[in-house]
C-alpha cells in the first residue's frame, strides 16, 4: 500500500465494480449516494461506447443507481474529445452505435465514407462485413485509424460476442496499420474524465476490478488505485502483475467512510 492522501475526487469503473450482470453489487447504492450528498466530484467509468451518457444513466437506474447522466465517461466520449483535440471540425468512417455517434456530432465531426480523416471503430452489437471491408479500403486509402478500446470480447447472456479490439485486430490484419486505442488501459481515459471533473491526480481515486486495465491505468495518470474483488481480478492473481494497487478492498461497500 502507498501512502494515502485526503481523497478529494473518485472514478470508479462501472461493470465489476457497481453492477455485475445488470445487478447491483451490494453496497453500491450506498457508495453512489453518499458520493452524491458530498462535495466529491465523481465520474463513473466505461469502455463500452455502445451507449450515451443518458442511456447508461437509465441503465443504472434499472440496476437501483442513481447516476446522473453527466457523471458518466465513456470511451466514446474520450475518443470524440482526442479527436477534437487532434483535428477539430474532421470527418471520421465510424463503425458503432449511438454512443459514438452522438459523441462525434457533438464536437462537430462530420461523418461519411467519402476521404474521411479517420477510421473510428467502436463497439456494436452487429458488426457487418461491408462496414469492416468499407474500414480496411478507407485505411488503405490514407485514413488514420482509431479504436474506442481494446476489448477483445464483451459479455452477453449467451457468452462471449466479439468486442472493438477483436475486430480493430481483423483490420490491422488486412491494413498493417495498428489502431490507436482511447479507452483503457490508456491513461488518456483517466486523464479526460480527471480533466472533466477538475480533479487532481494527487487527491483522486480510481476504482476498479481489473488490473490489467483499470488499475494499470490509474496508476500512469498518478492516481490512487483501489482493487475491488466483486469483478475480474481475485487477491490470488494480483502478485501475478508487475505493479500492484494502493488498496485492495471486497467491494465498495469498504469505501463509503472513506468518503
Amino acid at each position: 500500500m502507498t501512502q494515502r492522501k485526503r481523497i478529494d475526487s473518485w472514478l470508479s469503473d462501472m461493470d465489476g465494480v457497481l453492477v455485475h450482470e445488470g445487478r447491483p453489487i451490494p453496497g453500491a447504492d450506498e457508495f453512489i449516494k453518499r458520493l452524491s450528498e458530498s462535495d466529491k466530484k465523481f465520474r463513473v467509468l466505461t469502455n463500452n461506447s455502445i451507449y450515451t451518457q443518458r442511456d447508461l444513466s437509465a441503465r443504472l437506474a434499472g440496476a437501483g443507481l442513481e447516476v446522473p447522466p453527466g457523471s458518466i465517461w465513456t470511451s466514446a466520449l474520450a475518443t470524440a474529445q482526442f479527436l477534437d483535440d487532434q483535428r477539430a471540425g474532421g470527418s471520421a468512417y465510424v463503425i458503432g452505435e449511438a454512443g459514438l455517434t452522438t459523441a462525434l456530432h457533438e464536437v462537430g465531426y462530420v461523418l461519411t465514407d467519402l476521404d474521411p480523416d479517420y477510421v473510428v471503430l467502436g463497439e456494436t452489437r452487429t458488426y457487418s462485413f461491408t462496414q469492416i471491408t468499407r474500414a480496411i479500403r478507407l485505411i488503405e486509402g490514407g485514413a488514420r485509424f482509431i479504436a474506442t478500446n481494446p476489448d477483445p470480447i464483451g459479455p452477453s447472456t449467451e457468452g462471449s460476442l466479439p468486442a472493438c479490439g477483436a475486430v480493430a485486430a481483423l483490420i490491422t490484419k488486412a491494413t498493417g496499420v495498428a489502431p490507436y486505442f482511447v479507452g483503457k488501459p490508456n491513461p488518456r481515459m483517466m486523464r479526460s474524465a480527471l480533466n472533466e471533473i477538475e480533479g487532481h491526480s494527487e487527491t483522486t481515486a480510481m476504482i476498479g476490478d481489473r488490473m490489467d486495465t483499470d488499475i494499470v491505468s490509474g496508476m500512469e495518470a498518478g492516481l490512487f488505485t483501489i482493487l475491488v474483488l466483486t469483478g475480474v481480478t481475485q487477491r490470488d492473481e494480483i502478485d501475478r502483475f508487475p505493479y500492484r494497487p494502493s488498496l485492495v478492498v471486497d467491494s465498495v461497500a469498504d469505501l463509503i467512510d472513506l468518503i
